[in-house]
């Protein structure tokens, strides 16, 4: 029974206001805990596929299909009906049963003997991880105010790079000593623990509890507009869509560059897929870190000076001097040289997920802040998570006959092309921020 309700499972409205206030520390915690072991679980993937694409005799296209499209599809698909149930019902529930069932499912990919077996346990990792964000998202925006939300976001931003980075860690330790089926339930299992921690310590806070200049009765407790009415009332914001195309874009090209990094770092620059996991893993979570939070911290601190359309162009400008790492990165073939510019480029690249989720809340109804944040998610894994890896594996299919083992190398390159095309979409999200901003 939650903290905030009485022997009859009744919430008292005003215990549970205060109490989720005093813990939002806590539960921003056990939040991007969550979504770390969400990440981690989805990415360990990528440091174990060498030794999966050997013992199952995989093809790079299988690889890509397992890692993005296989799992986007129900990720993304039935995030949107999850977000239903979160702007209707309890969130926290809803998180804690999405992270127990995906636990599982990745103990279950340990036991996979074939493509088929692994894919059917891949699908099962999407079908539980689209129960976690959106909600998540909603009980931020409500625990904080526009003002420090980005800030908030930045930090549950670091469930992306910390669990990438410690999937790859644990995962290749694990996989080096005892093979990748004993990672798969290392990193697994405990999830099932950090479901009970979110169930018995997260108090589910009112809708608009941090919004108070802005809520009204009707829109925080009125009729819940539909799915369609959802999705329409997203894209008819301008500024919205070009959030969501911006960061649609940058996904698929992150999701196929993580997911084939440590694939990259083993087949082109000859590092171990032991020393990708002790030595390249550890320095890139602290430089991820550094790149989420600083970018939360300084989104909100453009938003103070300048407004909160700064944050969109403060994206741009970030990515702007972080492209030509990534070219010199994927083009470099001496590893000490490459892994140091990799560094370099996670301070940059990381650091859009906060400000965008933060605006994209600030801009969503009260009623609508899970369903839109669903939409947004959709389409970032529908597309980028779904084709990324996807894309990448068939065009290093494609180069292969070309270029043998360096065929992952262009394929790569290919992909950090597509970055001006992000760029755009931000750059015209700020400019209809800051119109919006001066007109209302």
């Amino acid at each position: 029974m939650s903290p905030a309700e009485t022997s009859s499972g009744e919430t008292h409205p005003e215990i549970a206001a205060t109490l989720a206030l005093r813990r939002r520390g806590l539960t921003l915690t056990l939040l991007t805990t969550a979504y770390f072991f969400s990440y981690m679980d989805r990415q360990i993937l990528a440091i174990l596929q060498e030794l999966i694409r050997v013992d199952l005799h995989l093809s790079d296209t299988q690889l890509g299909l397992l890692a993005g499209l296989a799992f986007a599809i129900f990720y993304a698909t039935l995030g949107i009906p999850v977000a239903r149930l979160a702007d209707r019902g309890n969130r926290v529930n809803l998180i804690a049963g999405a992270l127990a069932l995906w636990s599982l499912f990745t103990a279950v990919c340990g036991l996979a003997q074939n493509f088929w077996q692994l894919l059917f346990a891949r699908i099962g990792v999407g079908v539980g991880e689209a129960g976690s964000s959106p909600p998540s998202h909603s009980i931020i925006a409500d625990l904080y105010p526009p003002e420090k939300r980005a800030g908030a976001m930045g930090i549950y931003s670091l469930g992306v790079v910390l669990g990438a980075a410690f999937g790859t860690m644990i995962g290749g330790t694990v996989a080096h000593l005892y093979g990748w089926r004993a990672a798969m339930f290392t990193v697994g299992l405990p999830g099932i623990v950090l479901a009970l921690l979110v169930k018995w310590l997260v108090v589910e806070p009112k809708r608009g509890l941090s919004d108070v200049q802005i809520v009204a009765e009707g829109e925080a407790h009125g009729t819940i507009p539909s799915i369609g009415e959802g999705f329409r009332s997203m894209f008819a914001n301008k500024a919205a869509f070009h959030l969501v195309m911006g960061v649609t874009v940058t996904s698929l090209i992150g999701y196929g560059h993580s997911a084939f990094g440590p694939s990259f770092m083993q087949r082109s620059l000859g590092i171990s897929m032991f020393d990708v996991a002790r030595y390249v893993a550890p320095i890139g979570a602290i430089c991820g870190t550094i790149s989420a939070v600083g970018g939360g911290w300084a989104a909100n601190w453009v938003a103070k000076r300048w407004g909160l359309y700064a944050q969109s162009w403060l994206i741009v400008v970030m990515k702007i001097v972080g492209l030509p790492l990534a070219f010199l990165f994927y083009t470099e073939s001496d590893p000490k040289t490459a892994v140091a510019i990799y560094f370099a480029s996670i301070l940059l690249v990381n650091s859009y997920l906060g400000p965008t989720f933060a605006l994209i809340q600030g801009l969503a109804p009260l009623r609508l802040r899970a369903l839109w944040a669903a939409v947004t998610l959709f389409v970032i894994n529908l597309v980028g998570l779904g084709a990324g890896p996807t894309l990448i594996g068939v065009i290093s299919d494609a180069l292969k006959p070309s270029f043998g083992e360096e065929s992952l190398r262009y394929a790569m390159m290919t992909f950090a092309a597509a970055t001006p095309w992000a760029l755009f979409h931000y750059y015209r999200a700020g400019v209809l921020l800051k119109r919006g901003a001066a007109t209302a």
